[in-house]
Protein backbone atom coordinates (compact mmCIF):
# COMPACT_ATOMS: atom_id res chain seq x y z
CA UNK A 1 0.00 0.00 0.00
CA UNK A 2 1.15 3.27 -0.88
CA UNK A 3 2.76 5.49 2.01
CA UNK A 4 2.28 2.52 4.41
CA UNK A 5 3.83 3.49 7.90
CA UNK A 6 7.43 2.25 8.94
CA UNK A 7 7.18 -1.04 10.68
CA UNK A 8 9.38 -1.94 13.53
CA UNK A 9 11.51 -4.53 11.99
CA UNK A 10 10.08 -8.52 12.39
CA UNK A 11 7.69 -6.82 15.31
CA UNK A 12 4.23 -7.90 13.32
CA UNK A 13 5.01 -11.63 12.99
CA UNK A 14 4.70 -12.75 16.57
CA UNK A 15 3.42 -11.03 20.14
CA UNK A 16 5.60 -8.17 20.78
CA UNK A 17 6.68 -6.09 23.91
CA UNK A 18 4.60 -2.85 24.85
CA UNK A 19 4.99 -0.06 27.50
CA UNK A 20 1.05 0.76 28.12
CA UNK A 21 2.47 3.10 31.38
CA UNK A 22 2.91 5.81 28.30
CA UNK A 23 -0.41 7.77 26.82
CA UNK A 24 -3.56 7.51 27.48
CA UNK A 25 -6.13 4.83 28.27
CA UNK A 26 -10.12 4.97 26.37
CA UNK A 27 -12.69 3.20 27.57
CA UNK A 28 -14.93 3.70 25.12
CA UNK A 29 -14.70 0.51 22.93
CA UNK A 30 -15.02 -1.23 26.30
CA UNK A 31 -18.44 -0.10 27.03
CA UNK A 32 -19.54 -0.89 23.85
CA UNK A 33 -18.37 -4.35 24.26
CA UNK A 34 -19.72 -4.80 27.53
CA UNK A 35 -23.50 -4.04 26.43
CA UNK A 36 -23.23 -5.32 23.36
CA UNK A 37 -26.04 -8.68 23.69
CA UNK A 38 -24.70 -11.86 21.05
CA UNK A 39 -26.97 -10.72 18.37
CA UNK A 40 -25.46 -7.43 18.15
CA UNK A 41 -21.97 -8.82 17.47
CA UNK A 42 -20.42 -9.74 14.40
CA UNK A 43 -17.44 -11.62 12.93
CA UNK A 44 -16.75 -10.27 10.05
CA UNK A 45 -17.36 -7.19 7.79
CA UNK A 46 -19.30 -9.06 5.10
CA UNK A 47 -21.83 -10.49 7.67
CA UNK A 48 -22.23 -6.63 9.48
CA UNK A 49 -22.82 -5.33 5.72
CA UNK A 50 -25.37 -8.10 4.66
CA UNK A 51 -27.23 -7.55 8.29
CA UNK A 52 -27.63 -3.52 7.95
CA UNK A 53 -27.91 -3.85 3.78
CA UNK A 54 -31.29 -6.19 4.24
CA UNK A 55 -32.88 -4.00 6.43
CA UNK A 56 -32.04 -0.67 4.62
CA UNK A 57 -33.32 -2.33 1.44
CA UNK A 58 -36.52 -3.24 3.27
CA UNK A 59 -37.12 0.25 4.38
CA UNK A 60 -39.01 3.00 3.60
CA UNK A 61 -39.74 6.96 3.85
CA UNK A 62 -42.72 9.16 4.16
CA UNK A 63 -43.48 12.33 5.64
CA UNK A 64 -46.95 12.30 7.11
CA UNK A 65 -48.54 15.01 9.76
CA UNK A 66 -48.22 14.25 13.23
CA UNK A 67 -52.08 15.03 13.91
CA UNK A 68 -53.42 12.86 11.59
CA UNK A 69 -51.55 9.69 13.62
CA UNK A 70 -53.77 7.27 14.77
CA UNK A 71 -52.91 5.28 18.27
CA UNK A 72 -54.43 1.67 18.72
CA UNK A 73 -54.34 -1.40 20.38
CA UNK A 74 -52.82 -4.22 18.62
CA UNK A 75 -55.81 -7.04 17.64
CA UNK A 76 -54.28 -10.05 18.98
CA UNK A 77 -52.64 -8.47 22.14
CA UNK A 78 -54.01 -5.07 23.81
CA UNK A 79 -51.46 -4.22 26.12
CA UNK A 80 -49.52 -3.62 22.53
CA UNK A 81 -49.84 -0.44 20.78
CA UNK A 82 -49.83 0.31 17.03
CA UNK A 83 -49.75 2.85 14.76
CA UNK A 84 -52.04 4.12 11.63
CA UNK A 85 -50.57 7.08 9.84
CA UNK A 86 -52.66 9.53 8.08
CA UNK A 87 -55.63 7.47 6.60
CA UNK A 88 -53.78 4.16 5.99
CA UNK A 89 -55.02 0.75 6.67
CA UNK A 90 -52.45 -1.34 7.48
CA UNK A 91 -51.24 -0.21 11.04
CA UNK A 92 -46.83 -0.14 12.08
CA UNK A 93 -45.73 -1.44 15.26
CA UNK A 94 -43.13 1.25 16.73
CA UNK A 95 -39.80 -0.32 17.97
CA UNK A 96 -38.97 1.09 21.66
CA UNK A 97 -36.76 3.61 20.16
CA UNK A 98 -39.20 5.03 17.76
CA UNK A 99 -42.00 4.93 20.56
CA UNK A 100 -39.57 7.20 22.29
CA UNK A 101 -38.93 9.50 19.75
CA UNK A 102 -42.94 9.86 19.36
CA UNK A 103 -43.42 10.49 22.79
CA UNK A 104 -40.37 13.45 22.77
CA UNK A 105 -42.37 15.17 19.79
CA UNK A 106 -45.38 15.67 22.10
CA UNK A 107 -43.54 16.34 25.47
CA UNK A 108 -44.80 13.00 27.11
CA UNK A 109 -42.78 11.08 29.31
CA UNK A 110 -41.60 7.88 27.47
CA UNK A 111 -40.85 5.81 29.99
CA UNK A 112 -44.21 6.05 32.19
CA UNK A 113 -46.01 5.77 29.15
CA UNK A 114 -44.28 2.04 28.65
CA UNK A 115 -45.07 1.38 32.12
CA UNK A 116 -49.37 2.21 31.72
CA UNK A 117 -51.77 -0.56 30.53
CA UNK A 118 -51.47 -0.35 26.55
CA UNK A 119 -55.28 1.02 26.30
CA UNK A 120 -54.14 3.85 28.86
CA UNK A 121 -50.80 4.80 27.30
CA UNK A 122 -52.73 4.98 24.39
CA UNK A 123 -54.81 7.61 25.25
CA UNK A 124 -52.09 9.70 26.41
CA UNK A 125 -50.30 9.35 23.62
CA UNK A 126 -53.48 10.04 21.33
CA UNK A 127 -54.41 12.98 22.97
CA UNK A 128 -50.46 14.25 23.19
CA UNK A 129 -50.86 14.02 19.09
CA UNK A 130 -53.98 15.97 18.71
CA UNK A 131 -53.23 18.81 21.63
CA UNK A 132 -49.45 19.15 20.38
CA UNK A 133 -49.20 21.81 17.33
CA UNK A 134 -49.39 19.88 14.25
CA UNK A 135 -45.94 19.54 12.50
CA UNK A 136 -44.68 17.02 9.91
CA UNK A 137 -42.50 14.07 10.65
CA UNK A 138 -40.51 11.49 8.73
CA UNK A 139 -41.38 8.22 9.87
CA UNK A 140 -38.94 5.00 8.73
CA UNK A 141 -40.49 2.13 8.15
CA UNK A 142 -39.22 -1.16 7.69
CA UNK A 143 -41.83 -4.19 5.54
CA UNK A 144 -40.36 -7.65 6.71
CA UNK A 145 -43.25 -9.65 7.63
CA UNK A 146 -44.76 -6.93 9.62
CA UNK A 147 -44.59 -2.86 8.99
CA UNK A 148 -42.45 -1.46 11.77
CA UNK A 149 -41.59 1.89 12.72
CA UNK A 150 -38.37 2.49 13.43
CA UNK A 151 -37.87 6.12 13.44
CA UNK A 152 -39.71 9.10 13.80
CA UNK A 153 -37.65 12.16 13.32
CA UNK A 154 -37.97 15.80 11.15
CA UNK A 155 -38.82 16.24 7.71
CA UNK A 156 -35.42 17.53 6.63
CA UNK A 157 -33.49 15.11 8.52
CA UNK A 158 -30.53 13.94 6.59
CA UNK A 159 -30.30 9.78 6.85
CA UNK A 160 -26.47 8.36 6.21
CA UNK A 161 -27.37 4.73 6.46
CA UNK A 162 -25.68 2.16 8.37
CA UNK A 163 -24.74 0.21 5.16
CA UNK A 164 -22.91 3.43 3.88
CA UNK A 165 -21.13 3.64 6.53
CA UNK A 166 -19.56 0.16 6.52
CA UNK A 167 -19.38 0.22 2.75
CA UNK A 168 -16.88 2.77 3.57
CA UNK A 169 -15.12 1.02 5.99
CA UNK A 170 -14.71 -2.23 3.26
CA UNK A 171 -13.32 -0.26 0.65
CA UNK A 172 -9.86 0.29 3.37
CA UNK A 173 -10.92 -3.33 5.52
CA UNK A 174 -12.25 -5.84 3.05
CA UNK A 175 -13.59 -8.07 5.53
CA UNK A 176 -12.21 -6.88 8.23
CA UNK A 177 -10.57 -10.04 9.63
CA UNK A 178 -7.34 -9.87 7.74
CA UNK A 179 -7.61 -9.47 4.46
CA UNK A 180 -6.06 -6.46 4.62
CA UNK A 181 -4.12 -4.78 6.97
CA UNK A 182 -6.78 -3.23 9.12
CA UNK A 183 -8.72 -6.01 11.36
CA UNK A 184 -10.39 -6.67 14.20
CA UNK A 185 -7.77 -6.10 17.14
CA UNK A 186 -5.63 -8.70 18.79
CA UNK A 187 -4.83 -8.64 22.70
CA UNK A 188 -2.89 -7.76 25.14
CA UNK A 189 -1.29 -10.38 27.58
CA UNK A 190 -0.68 -9.02 31.32
CA UNK A 191 2.06 -11.28 32.67
CA UNK A 192 4.27 -10.78 29.83
CA UNK A 193 3.22 -7.31 28.30
CA UNK A 194 3.26 -8.19 24.73
CA UNK A 195 0.51 -7.60 22.68
CA UNK A 196 -0.20 -10.82 20.25
CA UNK A 197 -2.36 -9.21 16.70
CA UNK A 198 -2.87 -12.42 15.68
CA UNK A 199 -6.12 -14.26 17.24
CA UNK A 200 -9.34 -15.60 16.09
CA UNK A 201 -12.06 -13.34 15.80
CA UNK A 202 -14.95 -14.56 17.82
CA UNK A 203 -18.55 -13.46 19.30
CA UNK A 204 -16.38 -12.96 22.81
CA UNK A 205 -13.56 -10.46 21.38
CA UNK A 206 -15.59 -8.88 17.96
CA UNK A 207 -15.61 -4.82 17.92
CA UNK A 208 -17.74 -4.98 14.94
CA UNK A 209 -21.30 -3.95 16.41
CA UNK A 210 -24.50 -3.37 15.25
CA UNK A 211 -28.56 -2.85 16.43
CA UNK A 212 -31.58 -2.24 15.69
CA UNK A 213 -30.75 1.49 16.00
CA UNK A 214 -27.13 2.27 15.34
CA UNK A 215 -23.67 0.32 14.38
CA UNK A 216 -20.11 0.41 15.70
CA UNK A 217 -16.85 -0.45 14.35
CA UNK A 218 -13.08 -0.25 15.69
CA UNK A 219 -10.77 -1.81 13.59
CA UNK A 220 -6.57 -1.42 13.77
CA UNK A 221 -3.51 -1.99 12.03
CA UNK A 222 -1.74 -3.97 14.78
CA UNK A 223 0.45 -6.33 12.75
CA UNK A 224 2.55 -3.21 11.39
CA UNK A 225 3.28 -1.97 14.53
CA UNK A 226 5.33 1.79 13.83
CA UNK A 227 8.74 2.24 15.83
CA UNK A 228 8.24 5.79 17.82
CA UNK A 229 11.82 6.22 19.08
CA UNK A 230 12.83 4.42 22.47
CA UNK A 231 12.02 3.50 25.39
CA UNK A 232 14.25 4.63 28.82
CA UNK A 233 15.66 0.64 28.94
CA UNK A 234 16.15 0.60 24.99
CA UNK A 235 13.65 -1.04 23.64
CA UNK A 236 11.40 0.19 20.76
CA UNK A 237 8.30 2.46 21.76
CA UNK A 238 5.97 0.49 19.41
CA UNK A 239 2.62 1.95 18.35
CA UNK A 240 0.26 0.74 15.52
CA UNK A 241 -3.06 2.53 13.99
CA UNK A 242 -6.56 2.70 14.84
CA UNK A 243 -9.76 3.90 14.27
CA UNK A 244 -13.30 3.87 15.86
CA UNK A 245 -16.47 4.58 13.32
CA UNK A 246 -20.10 4.66 14.34
CA UNK A 247 -23.73 6.01 13.17
CA UNK A 248 -27.32 5.75 13.23
CA UNK A 249 -29.70 5.86 10.79
CA UNK A 250 -32.50 6.64 13.38
CA UNK A 251 -31.28 9.01 14.72
CA UNK A 252 -29.81 8.13 17.76
CA UNK A 253 -26.07 9.21 17.43
CA UNK A 254 -24.53 11.31 15.01
CA UNK A 255 -22.09 9.75 12.35
CA UNK A 256 -18.57 9.88 14.16
CA UNK A 257 -14.88 8.69 13.10
CA UNK A 258 -11.70 8.87 15.87
CA UNK A 259 -8.43 7.82 14.07
CA UNK A 260 -5.40 7.38 16.89
CA UNK A 261 -2.34 5.57 17.42
CA UNK A 262 -2.44 3.07 20.22
CA UNK A 263 0.11 0.69 22.00
CA UNK A 264 -2.72 -2.04 23.03
CA UNK A 265 -5.71 -3.25 23.00
CA UNK A 266 -6.33 -5.59 26.10
CA UNK A 267 -9.52 -8.95 26.25
CA UNK A 268 -12.01 -6.33 27.39
CA UNK A 269 -11.41 -4.34 24.74
CA UNK A 270 -9.31 -1.53 26.51
CA UNK A 271 -7.40 0.91 24.48
CA UNK A 272 -4.08 1.69 25.87
CA UNK A 273 -1.46 3.96 24.98
CA UNK A 274 -3.38 5.81 22.89
CA UNK A 275 -1.54 9.01 21.05
CA UNK A 276 -3.38 11.64 18.81
CA UNK A 277 -6.78 11.11 19.22
CA UNK A 278 -8.70 13.20 17.32
CA UNK A 279 -12.32 12.97 16.12
CA UNK A 280 -14.98 14.21 13.47
CA UNK A 281 -18.64 13.89 13.69
CA UNK A 282 -21.27 15.01 11.26
CA UNK A 283 -24.94 15.53 12.53
CA UNK A 284 -27.72 13.93 10.54
CA UNK A 285 -29.27 17.69 9.17
CA UNK A 286 -30.03 18.40 5.91
CA UNK A 287 -27.12 17.83 3.65
CA UNK A 288 -25.43 14.84 6.19
CA UNK A 289 -25.21 12.68 3.03
CA UNK A 290 -23.15 14.83 1.17
CA UNK A 291 -20.70 16.02 3.77
CA UNK A 292 -20.27 12.13 4.49
CA UNK A 293 -19.33 11.70 1.04
CA UNK A 294 -17.53 14.94 1.02
CA UNK A 295 -15.53 14.78 4.29
CA UNK A 296 -16.29 11.92 6.35
CA UNK A 297 -15.32 8.89 4.15
CA UNK A 298 -12.22 10.88 2.44
CA UNK A 299 -10.39 11.17 5.91
CA UNK A 300 -11.13 7.47 6.41
CA UNK A 301 -9.28 6.74 3.60
CA UNK A 302 -6.46 9.53 4.21
CA UNK A 303 -5.70 8.21 7.49
CA UNK A 304 -5.74 4.34 6.42
CA UNK A 305 -3.38 4.88 3.51
CA UNK A 306 -1.38 7.66 4.92
CA UNK A 307 2.10 7.54 6.24
CA UNK A 308 2.70 7.83 9.50
CA UNK A 309 6.07 10.11 9.68
CA UNK A 310 4.50 12.74 10.67
CA UNK A 311 3.27 11.00 13.93
CA UNK A 312 6.78 9.69 14.23
CA UNK A 313 8.86 12.74 13.86
CA UNK A 314 6.62 14.87 16.38
CA UNK A 315 7.00 11.96 18.82
CA UNK A 316 10.85 12.71 18.12
CA UNK A 317 10.65 16.18 18.21
CA UNK A 318 8.60 16.12 21.63
CA UNK A 319 11.31 13.99 23.26
CA UNK A 320 14.40 15.56 21.84
CA UNK A 321 13.07 19.64 22.78
CA UNK A 322 14.29 20.28 26.38
CA UNK A 323 12.11 22.94 28.30
CA UNK A 324 13.02 22.18 31.94
CA UNK A 325 16.65 21.98 33.60
CA UNK A 326 16.36 22.70 37.15
CA UNK A 327 13.83 22.01 39.51
CA UNK A 328 12.63 25.62 38.96
CA UNK A 329 12.16 25.02 35.35
CA UNK A 330 9.90 22.59 35.42
CA UNK A 331 7.41 23.96 38.18
CA UNK A 332 7.55 27.24 36.17
CA UNK A 333 6.69 24.83 32.77
CA UNK A 334 3.53 23.57 34.55
CA UNK A 335 2.14 26.38 36.80
CA UNK A 336 2.55 28.83 33.56
CA UNK A 337 -0.25 26.33 31.76
CA UNK A 338 -2.74 26.19 34.19
CA UNK A 339 -1.72 23.39 36.61
CA UNK A 340 -2.08 24.04 40.70
CA UNK A 341 0.72 23.71 42.99
CA UNK A 342 -0.30 20.44 44.11
CA UNK A 343 -0.77 19.01 40.32
CA UNK A 344 2.40 20.38 39.61
CA UNK A 345 4.33 18.44 42.01
CA UNK A 346 2.11 15.32 41.42
CA UNK A 347 3.42 15.49 37.25
CA UNK A 348 6.99 15.76 38.30
CA UNK A 349 6.90 13.16 40.95
CA UNK A 350 5.07 10.40 38.14
CA UNK A 351 7.46 11.19 35.72
CA UNK A 352 10.43 10.65 38.39
CA UNK A 353 8.73 7.48 39.45
CA UNK A 354 7.60 5.95 35.71
CA UNK A 355 10.84 7.41 33.59
CA UNK A 356 13.43 7.46 36.48
CA UNK A 357 14.31 11.25 35.73
CA UNK A 358 12.97 14.55 36.48
CA UNK A 359 11.15 15.65 33.42
CA UNK A 360 13.01 18.00 31.24
CA UNK A 361 11.70 17.43 27.70
CA UNK A 362 7.99 18.28 26.25
CA UNK A 363 7.66 14.60 26.16
CA UNK A 364 8.54 13.74 29.63
CA UNK A 365 5.70 16.56 30.79
CA UNK A 366 2.97 14.93 28.63
CA UNK A 367 3.99 11.52 29.69
CA UNK A 368 3.25 12.77 33.51
CA UNK A 369 0.10 14.71 32.60
CA UNK A 370 -1.20 12.05 30.98
CA UNK A 371 -0.31 9.18 33.72
CA UNK A 372 -1.99 11.87 36.16
CA UNK A 373 -5.16 11.98 34.00
CA UNK A 374 -5.50 8.42 34.31
CA UNK A 375 -6.10 8.65 37.71
CA UNK A 376 -8.73 11.08 37.82
CA UNK A 377 -11.89 9.62 39.32
CA UNK A 378 -14.33 11.80 37.04
CA UNK A 379 -14.66 11.80 33.09
CA UNK A 380 -14.84 16.02 32.67
CA UNK A 381 -11.57 16.50 34.23
CA UNK A 382 -9.87 13.28 33.10
CA UNK A 383 -10.80 14.56 29.55
CA UNK A 384 -9.44 17.54 30.06
CA UNK A 385 -6.26 16.61 31.65
CA UNK A 386 -5.50 14.71 28.48
CA UNK A 387 -6.81 17.70 26.28
CA UNK A 388 -3.70 19.72 27.91
CA UNK A 389 -1.60 16.73 27.43
CA UNK A 390 -2.37 16.56 23.41
CA UNK A 391 -2.05 19.92 22.70
CA UNK A 392 0.96 20.24 24.43
CA UNK A 393 2.43 17.82 22.25
CA UNK A 394 1.19 18.48 18.82
CA UNK A 395 2.39 22.44 19.46
CA UNK A 396 5.94 20.63 20.20
CA UNK A 397 5.93 18.91 16.40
Amino acid sequence: MANSPRTASGAGSAPYRVDISKGRNVSRVSSEWFSRPPDERFLSLDDLYASVLARGHAASTRVVESKGIKVCADAGDPDTLTLIPTDDLEPVAPTNWSFGQLCSLVGAPASYLRNLPGALAGVNLQHGLLSHRGEHVKLLETRDGRTELRAVTGPDYGRIWDHELVAAVMQIAGNGTGDTRWKVPGVLDWSSMTYNPHVDVTNDNTTLYASDRDVFLFLVDDTNPIEAGKLPNGDPDLFFRGFLTWNSEVGSKSLGIATFYLRAVCMNRNLWGVENFEEISIRHSKFAAGRFAQQAAPALKQFANSSARGFIEGVKTARERLVARSDEDQTSFLRTRGFSKADTSRIIATVLNEEGHPPASIYDFVQGISAVARTKPHQDERLEWEGKARRLLERAS
